[in-house]
């Protein structure tokens, strides 16, 4: 970043959930939610939306669970129309008003994302690319690149404190791992 360059104020948020497409015709919309519980993104009243390269705030007027998802409708959108404009929004908040969370390790994916990941012997596997959850623990993805990693493979590791990760230092920027490079 040059001294001149503006930091991307979408830096300081973190990706909740998206808009899918309207629901009705009074302005509600489908949410598509990376919370957990799914329905922990209806408990912030504040949204702030991605939609088209534009960050815009809107409050949060009424949303419930409906089927196997959630609708919500937003202050000030009040027809199908307006709600058809906004499908695809990416649903942001400030990480300012993320919850605290409980441990040394407890951490949130965002926190994650990106850190480069070695061996406890030393061996760079790659960086986490995303994370994703199954019915029994968060997977790391973690891709290798020339240059920076043992080899270009790409590595699904358990996200599980205390028997694969070993330790996780945000200040350096690196996770260390018991896993076997050959896996």
């Amino acid at each position: 970043m040059s001294a001149t360059a503006e930091r991307n104020p979408a830096d300081d948020h973190v990706v909740l959930g998206k808009l899918t497409s309207p629901y009705g015709v009074k302005g509600w919309l489908k949410v598509y939610s990376y919370t957990s519980p799914m329905e922990g993104i209806l408990d912030y009243e504040a949204w702030v939306l991605r939609h088209q390269g534009r960050l815009v705030r809107y409050r949060l007027a009424q949303g419930r669970p409906h089927g196997k998802g959630l609708v919500a409708r937003l202050e000030g959108v009040e027809g199908r129309e307006q709600a058809e404009a906004l499908a695809g929004a990416e649903i942001l908040l400030p990480k300012a008003e993320l919850p605290e969370l409980n441990g040394d390790d407890e951490f949130y994916w965002y926190q994650l994302e990106g850190l480069k990941v070695v061996t406890a012997d030393g061996v760079p596997l790659g960086r986490i690319s995303y994370l994703f959850e199954t019915g029994a623990n968060d997977v790391m993805v973690v891709k290798g690149r020339d240059g920076e990693a043992v080899d270009s493979r790409e590595r699904l590791l358990p996200f599980l404190p205390g028997e694969v990760v070993r330790d996780v230092d945000l200040e350096t920027g690196v996770m260390t791992v018991d896993w076997d490079p050959e896996f």
